[in-house]
């Protein structure tokens, strides 16, 4: 399934979702419930947000972005970062003030059944999604299947705290729970702000990706070739590798220039749409600008 389906999909359950939880806090009166609802309407604000991002994002490279949009995705999962900084403030403003005025729960049966059907679809969502992210390499995709996990997560929660109000007679434990959720989806939130902010200070490749590279270059690389200055980023879906292959001097440019190609498909081939920028050198000569910056680099 692609991104902008998942996303649609996303937010057609945001709806549904809304519509249940303002139904389970309309029944019960439960700022708990309330909370939770209100997390609900940050999922739809951040799964729209993201489907204009991917949009942005998949447009072809131009004149003014030669590299192309790819980095906009990143500002869908800061967007949603932020939203949900809003929503924890919303929660506590609502809360806060029944620490003074505690009031009964009301047909808590019909509202937790509509609290936990919402999390259900949540949860199956969130599993699909988190699969079509680890497919495109979509961060913002797997922010909103992350915030999702998280909103099931706070459902349960909240579910637990409001049964404990009839049972043990404390009503203020409704208030607490709701402020809980607040503090809960700050800490996700702020998670999310900083993962946009390392994507757009060009973060180097996974792990298992930085790998891939390494083991498709020392194919080619024996007492002739070398590769040096291996430099890696990733912007949104897209990954790329900048590098140095060094070869004997005597060498004819066209048997340098196929092998070079050679060297550019293998890495595609074991990092599917990964971009690749090889400079080729004559054996023992670095590069003059590498040279200049290294210079310049403090001891």
């Amino acid at each position: 399934m692609q991104v902008r389906t998942l996303l649609r999909l996303s937010v057609a359950v945001a709806v549904a979702t809304i519509v249940l939880k303002l139904g389970a806090w309309w029944l019960t009166g439960s700022v708990g419930l309330l909370s939770d609802a209100l997390e609900s309407f940050v999922n739809l604000a951040a799964a729209l947000f993201a489907l204009w991002m991917v949009g942005i994002a998949a447009l072809p490279p131009d004149a003014e972005h030669p590299y192309g949009h790819s980095k906009a995705e990143y500002f869908s999962s800061a967007f949603e970062g932020a939203a949900i900084a809003v929503a924890a403030g919303a929660i506590l403003w609502t809360a806060l003030p029944r620490f003074f005025d505690p009031r009964p729960l009301e047909q808590l049966g019909w509202g937790l059944a509509l609290t936990v059907l919402s999390s259900a679809l949540n949860a199956l969502l969130a599993w699909r999604m988190l699969a079509g992210a680890r497919e495109h390499r979509s961060i913002a995709l797997e922010a909103d299947a992350r915030h999702l996990l998280t909103d099931v997560w706070t459902s349960a929660g909240v579910v637990v705290g409001v049964l404990l109000v009839p049972l043990t007679g404390w009503l203020w434990l409704d208030p607490l729970v709701a402020v809980a959720v607040a503090l809960h989806i700050l800490h996700a939130g702020s998670r999310l702000a900083w993962r946009s902010i390392e994507g757009l200070m060009d973060t180097a490749v996974e792990p298992e990706v930085r790998a891939s590279i390494d083991q498709a270059l020392a194919r080619y690389a024996d007492g002739d070739v070398c590769f040096d200055d291996v430099a890696t980023r990733r912007a949104g879906q897209r990954r790329f590798v900048d590098l140095h292959m060094h070869v004997p001097a005597d060498w004819p440019i066209g048997r340098a220039a196929a092998l070079r190609d050679t060297v550019e498909s293998a890495l595609v081939s074991a990092v599917p749409g990964l971009y690749a920028t090889i400079q080729l050198l004559p054996a023992g000569v670095q590069a003059h600008a590498v040279a200049a910056a290294r210079s310049q680099e403090p001891a």
